[in-house]
């Protein structure tokens, strides 16, 4: 019990950002739902079975038109694509955590892959309880401010146009966390720049795969050079360290 305690105290302080946007994000979704005819229990269910965040409000508008199953999972299948270069992404930190392993599959989303790929626990701490809050905490947030929006949804009415603009600025938060934390930066730049390009070639519609797929062959491409980098930066860190 001691060592999950002690991976739970260092993993809530990484997921205050996710929290804060998410209990904004989850609101919005329970309100959006309640303003669409579906109560607080189903915006609860949805978000603790799917757990999709950004296909969960895209699964309103299909949810309100005839039921296409084929659409459905296509839709699904291209908003949800990048989960694969998540997965592949996490294959070295996910391997050998046992049974945490399926906890840690199921409850991956942006937000978690975010922190879980650039964050080291702390010294003493265990790996896998780690990753393991980390993706705890993030899915109950989302989940319970799913339902606390569908609650409020009932009682609250306003124009929720541009609600889901929160999505959008809690990557930004991110981002900057990541930027500010990381002294090798380039991959972000990388990311960046392959973003720019797919949006200018595909528009902003149907840019995410495509940015996605140029990412991964330019730092598959960039690999070796990218791990020189980021083992100099890791030694200048040391230094600065030890010469304090």
């Amino acid at each position: 019990m001691e060592k999950q305690v002690k991976a739970l105290k260092a993993a809530l302080p990484h997921t205050i950002p996710v929290i804060t946007g998410f209990l904004c994000l989850g609101v919005a979704y329970g309100v959006l739902m309640s303003a669409n005819g579906y109560g607080a229990i189903w915006s609860f269910l949805m978000s603790l079975i799917a757990f999709c965040g950004s296909m969960q409000f895209v699964a309103i508008g299909l949810l309100c038109v005839s039921f296409d199953p084929v659409h459905a999972f296509i839709m699904a299948l291209m908003v949800n694509a990048r989960h694969l270069f998540y997965g592949l992404s996490l294959l070295k930190k996910y391997s050998g955590k046992g049974k945490l392993k399926f906890f840690l599959i199921y409850w991956l989303c942006d937000e978690t892959f975010s922190i879980n790929c650039s964050t080291t626990p702390p010294e003493g701490v265990d790996e896998g309880w780690f990753y393991f809050f980390i993706s705890l905490i993030n899915y109950l947030v989302w989940a319970f401010s799913s339902l606390l929006g569908g609650l409020l949804g009932n009682f609250i009415m306003f124009n929720t146009e541009g609600i889901d603009f929160a999505l959008t600025a809690l990557f930004v938060v991110i981002f900057l966390d990541g930027w500010k934390e990381q002294k090798n930066r380039i991959p972000a730049l990388i990311g960046v720049g392959c973003s720019i390009v797919s949006i200018m070639i595909f528009g902003t519609e149907n840019f995410i795969i495509p940015a996605m797929c140029m990412l991964l062959v330019v730092l598959t491409i960039g690999r070796g050079k990218l791990e020189g980098e980021k083992k100099a930066c890791i030694y200048l860190q040391k230094k600065q360290s030890l010469s304090s």
